[in-house]
């Protein structure tokens, strides 16, 4: 059975359990405490030298980060509608991928780590002027797309989806952003969606 490692709180986390229940495919869930040593313990940090969840195992694949767990559970098990093949959807898809580890994470995770974990290393002003511009830019292209590509959910709404629905943690005001609202509002009526603790 796949096993994912990882934390309740975790965005990166969750948006690996909301894949794999939409797959409809079963895990085992293993609770990786980020508040004692334990993530950086000898047994995790031989998963994942980073000492980052999440984690899944599939058999003899170990394989850490939320973005290359989502290619591989697509390919492997998702099929074209979660992950095309052809060199430019694939390329659309692949983009938000891009844009999840990039401006959501400078952004609302940022924030939403700074006000909910306390992370002092991080700029709060920048954080939410990042979170401001890719909800802006997010919101200006929902206007016109029920989802981030094509006219279905693929992984790109996976990759982008828990972050910013989370946006609220991190004193990001959503409201001024009602295409996203609509789409957040998409994605928890997709059949096997799983909520996480503040969604």
């Amino acid at each position: 059975m796949i096993q994912l490692y990882g934390h309740e709180l975790s965005g990166n986390s969750y948006k690996v359990r909301l894949f794999l229940s939409l797959l409809k495919l079963e895990f085992e869930w293993i609770k990786v405490d980020l508040m004692t040593a334990e993530q950086k313990g000898a047994e995790h940090l031989a998963r994942n030298p980073f000492g980052q969840v999440p984690v899944l195992v599939d058999g003899d694949v170990t394989l850490p980060d939320a973005q290359a767990i989502l290619v591989y559970l697509a390919r492997q098990y998702g099929g074209e509608a979660w992950l095309p093949s052809d060199a430019l959807p694939l390329a659309q898809v692949i983009r938000w991928l891009s844009t999840a580890a990039g401006e959501v994470r400078q952004g609302p995770e940022n924030a939403r780590l700074y006000y909910l974990f306390g992370a002092t290393n991080i700029n709060i002003e920048r954080a939410t002027q990042k979170a401001e511009f890719i909800l802006t830019q997010l919101d200006k292209h929902l206007s016109t797309h029920s989802w981030l590509e094509f006219d279905r959910p693929t992984m790109a709404d996976i990759a982008v989806f828990p972050y910013v629905a989370l946006a609220r943690d991190g004193k990001i005001n959503l409201d001024a952003y009602p295409h996203v609202l609509a789409w957040i509002e998409r994605v928890k009526q997709l059949p096997g969606y799983i909520p996480m603790a503040g969604l």
